[in-house]
């Protein structure tokens, strides 16, 4: 995006790919894990192991049970069932998640985003370029990215990632809209309590009441606020260094009304949500038609 805005290019190609299956799981684990902390590392963590604590610190604060963490994944693999595309095209039941085998307490199997592969792509252009197309076109309206620090024991709260509130803060001034504006979002689901942190630090629901969306169906497709169409990392997949660009794809089909069967009624304006490792870094992006 900054390439271009500063004219040094008028289009670029963006791709992101991810070939993960070929490895171990105990090898792509101590891959991704240098992502992490040396002190996490050398603790014996895990991502699993660090969104475990994050998850115990806020169902204690906020004296929420553990299992409404399971309709975070309901949610999400119902929308990968109409996703062709996703890698479990399939729902599952509140007593699946709960019975799957515990990763790291209170995270269960089903929890737990898959090791996939997976490529995305997309075309960005200025808009002086994009005018010669005559076609209907997706503006990035709003693009940021914030760090924090890697190591959950230098944080001040375990219950909220400073990196996205900063992002989104920074992305929503851009693109001059405010949580309202939004119909329908992609965020980061790498484990289900990062869909419930996403929500609140992005602004749209006050810390610790997320989790109740899930149950009334407001962030599901046809409620007022569909989150995770695509089905998410959870269920469409998380070939790493694909999710951000295939999350900015789903959008750009949902504002171009090409999703099938998982369309929202209102697309007008979109935003993705990626974070890095347990929150040291995250991106939001604002896409309006």
């Amino acid at each position: 995006c900054l390439a271009i805005t500063s004219g040094m290019y008028e289009v670029a190609l963006v791709l992101g790919v991810e070939k993960m299956t070929d490895l171990s799981s105990d090898s792509i684990t101590e891959a991704l894990m240098t992502a992490a902390s040396e002190e996490e590392r050398a603790a014996g963590l895990s991502f699993v192991g660090l969104y475990a604590l994050l998850a115990q610190k806020y169902c204690h604060d906020f004296k929420v049970s553990t299992e409404v963490l399971s309709q975070v994944a309901i949610k999400n693999h119902f929308h990968a069932s109409l996703n062709a595309k996703a890698h479990f095209p399939f729902e599952i039941s509140r007593s699946a998640v709960l019975q799957s085998p515990m990763v790291a307490d209170p995270l269960h199997l089903l929890d737990c985003s898959p090791i996939s592969d997976g490529a995305a792509a997309v075309v960005l252009a200025s808009e002086k370029f994009a005018k010669k197309l005559r076609r209907k076109h997706i503006f990035i309206t709003g693009s940021a990215q914030a760090t924090d620090t890697v190591s959950l024991s230098q944080r001040a709260s375990l219950t909220s990632l400073l990196a996205t509130k900063q992002a989104k803060q920074t992305a929503f001034n851009m693109a001059a809209v405010e949580c309202s504006d939004v119909d329908f979002l992609e965020v980061h689901d790498c484990f289900t309590i990062a869909e419930l942190l996403a929500l609140e630090d992005l602004g749209f629901y006050p810390q610790g009441e997320s989790w109740t969306a899930m149950s009334n169906g407001e962030v599901r497709l046809g409620g007022k606020k569909p989150v995770n169409l695509s089905g998410g990392l959870k269920a469409c997949g998380h070939p790493v260094g694909a999710t951000g660009v295939k999350q900015i794809v789903e959008v750009f089909n949902q504002l171009k009304q090409r999703a099938g069967q998982r369309q929202t009624r209102q697309a007008r304006v979109g935003l993705t949500h990626n974070v890095g490792g347990s929150g040291g870094s995250s991106v939001v992006h604002i896409l309006q038609v």
